[in-house]
């Protein structure tokens, strides 16, 4: 991709217009939670890396039809959107395993699947300029990934048995990848509970505060209403027991991180598996956000596909996720769709503070660049959906073949000059920001 050299103040008012389009509506609601998101943004050139897909896919759109190993199927596959260096952790799949893999899926959609690959080959030069590392070492990183990338999908294209590529699990992942799936196997449910609930005459309630909103009783009813019509949209495998989903409490929340900001969610306590207390589950519903690369995908028919963005996030994520979590659902609220989930205890993120050394960073990034293709295999004419009615594995496959030697450099290249052009806009943005130059803050 081609990055448009503009100067500083011409590029400040391009990612204006580009926030406005993003960001505008919500931040006008709530301003407050957009200085907390952008101060953080502010910290540094990854944080606002993280903070703005909407940036990236403006930048990117030019070359979506045109690009290297893009056809009429390569173009539309299932993507993650969103896909970084820290977009990566642990969850409990729906067979009750501990699985390392792809995580937050707000942003998937259906589009070209390189743009997750350029996209995490740029975080890639991010986290290592980061971390005082040459050019030379970044672009061996960014070619240990797309080398992982690529032998994966090829062993997936050409049948590859499970146990050939297998998931990352207790009994396969090693490095820092077992090292957070075993720091997640070390949480409890008890410990979650203990974190956001307290026993008020001998019943689990929210505890008060720590960013819960109590609500009156017009939005408790809603909210309720929106439950209720979530329960119809779970698998079947996912009702168990009916009454282990009487609700106990209810809480309004306000979300203020970088990718959640002004929009509202909700905490709901349920009743667990049985009468103890230690066994209650948390779940979260969260309006859910319109997907950046959306704005530059045109066939109407992806778009009609979706019911609104709440069904958009959990069919992308249940076709991307192999054994996706039980709980994921979708429902609407104030004419909003929303996203469904638990609150999950055995959440662990990949934790980059301490992977410093290179050789323990390229072992993770080859690792990571293994999960990306499985995600991109997972989603194809297999995941129950008919968006995608053919072989994503087979078709990026073919779609490399035709230009193997090709395919690292391209990332390469990205890598360092998109990177460079994000630790530019960064400080761009910084100055913007606290200089009272965003408009509505």
């Amino acid at each position: 991709m081609s990055v448009p050299q503009l100067n500083g103040e011409q590029r400040g008012e391009e990612i204006l217009a580009v926030f406005d389009t993003a960001f505008g509506r919500l931040l006008a609601a709530d301003p407050a939670a957009f200085r907390m998101k952008f101060r953080k943004m502010a910290a540094s050139a990854f944080a606002f890396y993280r903070g703005t897909a909407c940036l990236f896919y403006h930048d990117a759109n030019a070359e979506k039809r045109g690009g290297p190993y893009l056809d009429d199927r390569t173009s539309r596959v299932w993507i993650h959107g969103d896909l970084h260096a820290e977009n990566f952790g642990t969850y409990l799949d729906s067979n009750g395993r501990l699985v390392f893999n792809v995580n937050d899926f707000d942003e998937a959609y259906v589009g070209p699947f390189t743009w997750d690959l350029k996209r995490f080959a740029a975080s890639i030069a991010l986290i290592g300029y980061a971390k005082a590392l040459s050019d030379e070492q970044i672009t061996e990183l960014v070619t240990v990934y797309a080398a992982a990338y690529r032998e994966r999908v090829h062993a997936l294209a050409t049948g590859a048995k499970s146990d050939e590529v297998p998931p990352f699990t207790l009994d396969t992942a090693q490095g820092p990848l077992l090292d957070a799936l075993r720091d997640a196997r070390s949480l409890t449910r008890f410990g979650l509970l203990d974190s956001m609930t307290e026993i008020r005459d001998y019943e689990r309630r929210f505890a008060p505060g720590g960013g819960s909103i109590e609500l009156d009783a017009a939005t408790r009813y809603k909210v309720l209403a929106a439950f209720d019509g979530y329960l119809e949209t779970l698998p079947d495998s996912s009702l168990t027991r009916p009454d282990s989903y009487r609700v106990k409490d209810v809480v309004g929340r306000r979300g203020i991180g970088i990718g959640s900001a002004g929009l509202p969610s909700y905490n709901i306590l349920l009743e667990g598996p049985s009468d103890a207390l230690e066994n209650d589950v948390v779940i979260y519903i969260k309006q859910a956000q319109t997907p950046a690369v959306s704005r530059h995908i045109t066939d109407p028919a992806i778009a009609e596909y979706f019911q609104h963005e709440g069904h958009r996030t959990v069919i992308s994520q249940r076709a991307l996720q192999a054994h996706a979590d039980p709980w994921l659902g979708w429902t609407e609220l104030d004419g909003a769709g929303q996203l469904v989930a638990e609150v999950s205890p055995y959440a662990v993120d990949l934790d980059w503070d301490d992977i410093d050394d290179p050789e323990e960073i390229a072992a993770v990034i080859a690792d990571l660049g293994r999960a990306t293709a499985t995600m991109h295999a997972a989603a194809d004419d297999q995941s129950g959906e008919s968006l995608v009615p053919f072989s994503t594995e087979r078709a990026i496959d073919a779609a490399i073949a035709a230009d193997e030697e090709g395919f690292a450099p391209v990332l390469v290249d990205f890598a360092h000059g998109y990177g460079a052009r994000a630790r530019t806009d960064h400080q761009i943005f910084v100055d913007l920001f606290r200089n009272g130059r965003i408009p509505g803050l």
